[in-house]
């Protein structure tokens, strides 16, 4: 198969790309809470120990494990973007969601509403499809599928590299390729039609004949343009320089019901306007917060958030941005011991 890219390219000047992971979804609910956390193993915690530094006075209360008799160093938790929390409890192995003050579980493994805590590939490692990884937003029309936004209709598209939304729901913007020069499926027959060639010329013959192939259908579909990324939005006046499309990101966590691009070292929104400068290490490598005003930003790494004035926030996780009245937050989670419970402060930012 690498000698069919290599001749489609030459031909076709196709670019590869390869499926964007989009969407936040956690890799796991069984790795170690304190792992999943602080990076650290976990420990027994009681009442007399003291409250972590991430505690705060007006902390708002998420979950009472003293009230479900479950052992802290015993859960692991996972957070899904929506605000839901899972809490496994590996002693007596059920589960427990949360959302807004309101717990149901326990539940067990085959639950149904265990299903959008799964990893984006799935425990078994299968790749699950746009239709399940979206699921109410895209559809499959066909051997392509089809965005459904607000009302509206877009594609169809013959892949679906990234899809994200913003916090408030209203927007989205998605990467998607219009057309492919061949399917995955066919990609696997091309692979075995050449592994079973008898000879170096019979490969090489098969290898030109599905270069060909490709080529016609690059042109018949539109020509190359139609098989390197475009941008789709609902957001008026979004443009993207085609160029940094093929590398750049969506995000949409790094601001508050905004969707923002990254590009090496330029963070913008999709109308081109320049948010800020950031080293790529840190954009690509960690969870991001900017300010509203632009002018600091927060990494979180290993429990720890670090906002770029200075100011460090030890033993916490999950932070999230939030609106409250108006205002928005930088919220973040921790275990008080004293309370037996995770609690949840909120930062103006």
């Amino acid at each position: 198969m690498n000698k069919i890219i290599t001749l489609a390219a030459l031909l076709v000047f196709i670019t590869g790309s390869t499926d964007a992971q989009v969407g936040k979804f956690l890799k796991s609910v069984k790795n170690s809470v304190q792992q999943e956390i602080l990076g650290t193993p976990a420990k027994d915690t009681p009442k007399s120990a003291p409250e972590p530094p991430s505690a705060c006075d007006n902390a708002e209360l998420v979950f009472e494990t003293g009230k479900y008799k479950l052992d802290y160093s015993e859960l692991n938790i996972s957070v899904l973007d929506d605000g839901r929390i899972l809490l496994y409890d590996k002693i007596e192995q059920n589960y427990y969601i949360v959302k807004g003050g309101v717990t149901e579980g326990p539940l067990k493994d085959n639950d149904a509403r265990l299903k959008d805590f799964r990893s984006f590939t799935g425990e078994t490692g299968e790749k699950r499809p746009p239709e399940e990884i979206y699921s109410g937003y895209v559809s499959r029309k066909g051997d392509k599928y089809v965005i459904n936004f607000g009302g509206k209709a877009y594609g169809p598209y013959a892949r679906i590299e990234q899809f994200v939304v913003s916090s408030a729901g209203g927007k989205f913007a998605a990467k998607v390729v219009e057309n492919v020069a061949v399917t995955e499926e066919e990609g696997k027959k091309m692979d075995e039609a050449i592994n079973n060639a008898k000879t170096e010329q019979e490969k090489t013959e098969l290898a030109m004949q599905y270069a060909q192939l490709m080529q016609q259908r690059v042109l018949n579909s539109g020509g190359p343009t139609s098989i390197i990324p475009k941008l789709i939005t609902n957001i008026p006046g979004a443009s993207v320089n085609q160029t940094a499309l093929m590398t750049g990101t969506l995000n949409n966590k790094m601001k508050y019901d905004e969707i923002l691009f990254i590009s090496g070292n330029t963070i913008s929104d999709l109308t081109g306007k320049k948010i800020m400068n950031l080293d790529p290490q840190i954009a690509y490598g960690n969870a991001v917060f900017i300010s509203s005003d632009n002018s600091r930003y927060a990494t979180y790494t290993y429990g720890t958030l670090t906002i770029s004035d200075g100011k460090k926030i030890a033993e916490m996780f999950n932070p999230h941005l939030v609106k409250q009245d108006g205002q928005i937050f930088l919220a973040y989670m921790y275990y008080s011991p004293k309370r037996s419970a995770i609690m949840q402060c909120k930062v103006p930012y």
